[in-house]
């Protein structure tokens, strides 16, 4: 995600492929709520910013009924191919850890993300898939989740990440999703993206495809209808990297995160256009539904500029994810 903001960028994803299979978690630590099952599409997953002391996920969790989130972001620390939120925060954190365990007590799920507007990514600094692979097993053990998210805005090996991630896959069962950068909302996502998509498929991966839809270029005057634009352009590409998937398939494996109220661009996402986004995507069935970010999903700064704590727009406290919370597929 953009990540103009501070301690991690701007979203964002997400999310998991549709699969539904039951691989018994491996190893969890002491005192985890391993999660084996990979989340199913569709849901709701709004990203939180864990690196930041709230709000918490049990407070947003009772406030809104929301009970998954996509958590960001994991990258490797100063040691080198050793997972860590936000590159300095170690992966067996108190206070992320038992946030986390709270929501599981209460029926929650999380996507880890991975990636991001800010390194050094894990996917780049572990050197082989097998090194990767072993990385992804420490994050999904360590948060007793199936799920993963990987979160592009910069290069990467993408061979040897998707080897990692499908051999990851076929021995879990993990969700995983690609969130994917959006060039333009008659465009899609951009053409590297395409690629690193191209190369899951080649690989067999089972992804969810998360575009975006925020800092592109657009001409239309509603911003609800631009970002309804770019999900549906990018659906078009992954009609032509999956040719022989069904329509109603590829919907269920694509996702959408739009950054909520003002956007770098000048854009504003409001509460109206929440509402027409959900109403989209019930009615296409896609498969996920976030935003950048539960952090920001406030109204303390009214009129202001771009905030990684609010909105920057008149709204209630948490109103974006009580909006989110109505999507169902």
């Amino acid at each position: 995600m953009i990540r103009r903001r501070t301690a991690a960028s701007t979203i964002f994803v997400a999310l998991a492929a549709t699969a539904a299979l039951s691989v018994p978690s491996m190893a969890a630590p002491t005192g985890a709520a391993p999660d084996p099952a990979p989340l199913a599409a569709p849901t709701a997953a709004p990203y939180i910013d864990i690196t930041m002391p709230s709000p918490s996920l049990v407070d947003v969790a009772n406030a809104t009924g929301q009970k998954v989130f996509t958590l960001a972001f994991v990258l490797a620390d100063s040691t080198g191919c050793n997972p860590s939120w936000g590159g300095t925060i170690p992966l067996d954190d108190g206070r992320i850890i038992g946030d986390i365990r709270a929501l599981q007590a209460m029926g929650g799920k999380v996507i880890v993300a991975t990636g991001g507007a800010a390194g050094p990514y894990l996917e780049y600094t572990c050197g082989s898939a097998d090194a990767l692979a072993g990385a992804y097993r420490e994050i999904l053990d360590t948060v007793g989740t199936n799920h993963l998210d990987v979160d592009v805005e910069a290069t990467i090996p993408q061979d040897m990440v998707n080897q990692a991630l499908k051999r990851i896959q076929d021995e879990r069962g993990t969700s995983v999703s690609y969130t994917m950068r959006v060039l333009g909302d008659d465009y899609g996502m951009d053409p590297y993206s395409v690629q690193v998509l191209q190369s899951a498929a080649a690989h067999g991966v089972d992804v969810l495809v998360n575009p975006m839809t925020m800092e592109f270029g657009s001409s239309r005057p509603s911003w609800g209808d631009a970002v309804i634009a770019a999900a549906e352009s990018s659906l078009g590409q992954m009609r032509q990297i999956w040719p022989n998937m069904s329509d109603a398939d590829l919907r269920r494996h694509l996702g959408v995160t739009p950054m909520i109220g003002r956007n770098f661009n000048g854009k504003i996402f409001e509460l109206s256009h929440a509402r027409q986004l959900v109403d989209w995507a019930n009615a296409n069935h896609i498969g996920l539904v976030a935003f950048w970010s539960a952090g920001r999903d406030n109204g303390s700064c009214p009129g202001g500029g771009v905030s990684p704590t609010c909105s920057g727009i008149a709204q209630g406290t948490y109103e974006f994810t009580s909006i989110m919370h109505g999507f169902h597929g």
